[in-house]
């Protein structure tokens, strides 16, 4: 039996990782962009959590990239 949907492949994964990622950092811009003058703890939780977010999306965005072959050198001075 053929499989009608095949599985993702790295290439695949690694667009929806990027995906997600974007996605992440497109609503700390919109947190950002209503922030009060004066943020509240609400507010200082919230940015807590998006940052989290961020972070955890980026580093699986980046073990897809690695896994799909995209390894780049260090970019930090030596």
């Amino acid at each position: 039996m053929t499989d009608l949907y095949p599985a993702a492949d790295d290439r695949e994964v690694l667009r929806e990782a990027a995906a997600r990622h974007t996605t992440a950092v497109r609503e700390v811009e919109a947190f950002l962009r209503r922030l009060p003058e004066v943020p509240d703890p609400a507010d200082l939780t919230e940015y807590a959590n998006l940052i989290t977010r961020e972070e955890q999306t980026r580093a699986d965005r980046q073990a897809a990239a690695t896994t799909a072959g995209l390894l780049i050198p260090s970019l930090g001075s030596e």
